[in-house]
């Protein structure tokens, strides 16, 4: 191996802040997922669609991954961590909002009742995101979920939420950009809050991330120009939404896509309808021991029709617990 090879591989590591083991990297592609037909069909479709001559090479400009990110990229159990901000959020501007406490919508979460809270549905997910998103500038809010990133702790790890990602698919946004694609997350979460934190844990630039969006309105302020988050949203980017979101944004069809939901579903199937060689693939959460073992009753990242999909068209499934020997970066 040439030195240069090992400084690049080096400064990538460093400037990701990424604890990963640089010589198994240089010795094999994805070294946490455990050899099988998952890791071989990853393998197998890359070289497929990056080796000149093949019938099923893809030009660098059509090499287009996207992945959701709730339960893909990084954990989404016991709630949805945008949620759990948003929550957050409302606890501590609560003592200068008394009028919180008659609110229907959120009285429930303020006096700790979160099984009350989420019956509230849509209506009091769309309250809580309210009051606690809107009326600030986008920078503002970039500042509050960067800090909110630095302090909040997951319940069950005690790790922060940027730290519990899965490694295996941290390695596997390097493989695929490595071999000339470029990488999209695609994600029912909101798109300003994904972008204060993505780009230094997955290396993914805040341009290539596709989200939910809220309303917003652009205004001086003592002169200068800025854009205010108003109550309202914009764009669902989840279900259905999500082929709209990938057309809207990036306006190429992906060759390569990977969800664990769902809400992931329609995303899958708008990738495997285009011509050539097409990727689809899907987290299934299987490890109680771990981390959570979850698909078809799930309140949360419910895997139920996309499922029989995979199965019934053969799309690649990862069993989280027999194809992933690490799951979090901060495991041995």
């Amino acid at each position: 191996m040439k030195p240069v090879n090992v400084y690049v591989l080096c400064v990538l590591a460093l400037t990701l802040a990424w604890p990963l083991d640089i010589a198994r990297a240089m010795e094999e592609p994805l070294p946490s997922w455990n050899n099988g037909p998952v890791k071989k069909s990853i393998i197998s479709f890359v070289e497929r669609v990056t080796t000149e001559g093949s019938a099923d090479f893809v030009w660098p400009s059509e090499r287009i991954a996207v992945f959701d990110n709730d339960g893909t990229l990084w954990a989404e159990q016991p709630v949805y961590f945008q949620l759990q901000f948003a929550f957050d959020r409302v606890k501590a501007l609560a003592p200068k909002h008394p009028e919180w406490n008659k609110n229907p919508a959120l009285k429930p979460l303020l006096a700790g009742n979160m099984k009350g809270f989420l019956a509230g549905g849509e209506k009091a997910l769309g309250e809580v995101m309210a009051v606690t998103h809107a009326g600030m500038t986008t920078a503002e809010f970039k500042q509050i979920v960067t800090e909110w990133m630095m302090t909040a702790k997951h319940p069950r790890f005690q790790k922060a939420y940027n730290e519990v990602v899965y490694q295996p698919m941290i390695e596997l946004l390097h493989y695929m950009r490595a071999n000339g694609f470029k990488t999209f997350i695609v994600s029912g979460g909101g798109v300003e809050f994904m972008r204060a934190w993505v780009e230094k844990v997955y290396g993914v630039p805040p341009e290539q991330v596709v989200g939910s969006m809220g309303k917003q309105k652009f205004e001086l302020r003592n002169g200068k120009p800025v854009l205010v988050k108003l109550p309202g949203v914009d764009f669902i980017n989840d279900k259905d939404g999500k082929p709209i979101g990938i057309q809207r944004f990036i306006g190429r069809v992906p060759i390569f896509a990977f969800g664990n939901s769902d809400g992931d579903h329609q995303m899958l199937q708008w990738t495997a309808a285009g011509p050539g060689a097409r990727f689809m693939g899907l987290v299934h959460h299987t490890d109680a021991e771990r981390e959570w073992a979850y698909d078809r009753k799930s309140h949360i990242g419910k895997l139920d029709k996309a499922l029989d999909e995979a199965v019934e068209r053969r799309w690649t499934i990862v069993d989280m617990k027999q194809d992933w020997n690490r799951l979090f970066p901060f495991e041995p």
